[in-house]
């Protein structure tokens, strides 16, 4: 990564040696072993960025162990980016350990925070967000998995599935159905420790780019009511705020398997010698190039301009969606077109541009699929619309 877009006005000097820094660090101990296992080589990678003081980052509240008080979204897609230009697992070793603690920084009691944060931010507990059910993805407020209250405690049952860290995680963020109205409106969040009898993981998931996922089952899983988060029945708004946060750290993720696949590309149409001269002599290779940093710098400009935006108070829900849009689907058609200018190849099992190929194709879909993009986006638009213009007589609104 050539680090030429942190002299946009986008970041400030502490962004600025944030990511010369953690670069600097991640060319030194960004080393990870595709031939070990999954769930070791995760446990590994939370263990090492805890320990380096990068995943304070991913917290929020001094005193609970965070770098700062309040999440810097800028930091965040700063650190996705160049962990996922070294490699996919370290992004998600630290990604996960935001996401899966998110919504405990932002609504958490203070006692609540005490118990959980400093161990996500020192790389000593792993965390996991458990929202996603098997008919709950993309519309994530049909989950069925219940919280019956039961005295002084919940009783949560039901199932979860495609959880990340699932199987690893020392404690899951759940969203369950408790009831006080319909819909999104009745949906409670809990922290629920792993070893918690009734929480059993009933699946490991195996998927094209490897990381540790599983479904899991809830049967008269028993949680004191202290583990509710916030208020009964402002589960599903917790989650949606979480997700906005993370929302646009996974374009920047995105941006970082995009930048490693022009460089790879870069690398070989300069060393490949062919007709006489090299790949990249041949015009049809420079347009290529020349189309694929030129959607990297589009997607770059959206991400961080929404980065910078939620930074400063603004609600970001359009320009998060346009970032992870525009940058997962970017970042796709640069793969690919990555792994066409190394031929051959370019599919060859363990190569740079053939593990990329698998680790963007699930960036499309989850924290919202493309087409819940595009929702989310004409939505907004219509609705400044709508509330922008002055009513007229006998028009519809």
């Amino acid at each position: 990564m050539d680090g030429e877009h942190l002299d946009w006005p986008f970041f400030d000097a502490p962004h600025r040696e944030f990511a010369t820094k953690l670069a600097a660090w991640a060319d030194e101990h960004i080393r990870v072993d595709h031939t070990a296992g999954v769930d070791d080589s995760c446990r590994a990678l939370v263990r090492e960025l805890g320990a380096a003081g990068w995943l304070r980052y991913a917290v929020a509240g001094t005193a609970f162990g965070g770098a700062r008080d309040a999440i810097d979204t800028r930091a965040i897609c700063l650190a996705r980016e160049t962990l996922a230009w070294h490699d996919a697992l370290a992004d998600f070793a630290f990604a996960m350990q935001g996401l899966g603690s998110g919504a405990i920084g932002l609504a958490g009691t203070d006692e609540q925070k005490r118990r959980y944060l400093p161990g996500v931010a020192s790389g000593t507990a792993i965390a996991a967000f458990a929202l996603s059910e098997i008919d709950a993805g993309s519309d994530a407020a049909a989950l069925t998995c219940t919280a019956r209250a039961d005295g002084d405690e919940f009783v949560l049952d039901g199932e979860k599935t495609w959880i990340s860290n699932g199987g690893i995680a020392d404690f899951y963020v759940v969203f369950a159905r408790t009831g006080e109205a319909p819909g999104a409106r009745g949906i409670s969040a809990f922290v629920v420790d792993a070893d918690t009898p009734g929480l059993d993981v009933a699946e490991r998931i195996d998927v094209i780019s490897p990381h540790p996922l599983a479904r899991l089952r809830f049967e008269g899983c028993r949680v004191p009511a202290a583990r509710l988060l916030g208020e009964p029945g402002t589960g599903f708004r917790l989650a949606m705020r979480t997700l906005d946060v993370y929302r646009t750290s996974v374009a920047a993720a995105a941006l970082g398997f995009a930048r490693r696949a022009l460089d790879e590309a870069m690398a070989r149409a300069t060393s490949r010698i062919m007709f006489g001269g090299r790949l990249a002599d041949l015009q049809l290779t420079q347009a290529e190039l020349a189309r694929m940093a030129t959607t990297i710098d589009a997607a770059a400009l959206l991400t961080y301009r929404a980065a910078w935006q939620r930074d400063r108070g603004r609600t970001v829900t359009r320009e998060a969606a346009m970032a992870k849009m525009a940058a997962t689907e970017g970042a796709q058609r640069v793969i690919d077109a990555a792994v066409q200018l190394w031929g051959g190849l370019g599919v060859v099992s363990g190569q740079p541009v053939e593990r990329l190929y698998r680790d963007i194709r699930a960036l499309r879909i989850y924290e919202g699929a493309t087409e819940v993009q595009q929702l989310i986006i004409a939505r907004e638009l219509l609705r400044s619309r709508n509330s922008a213009r002055p009513a007229i007589s006998g028009q519809p609104q």
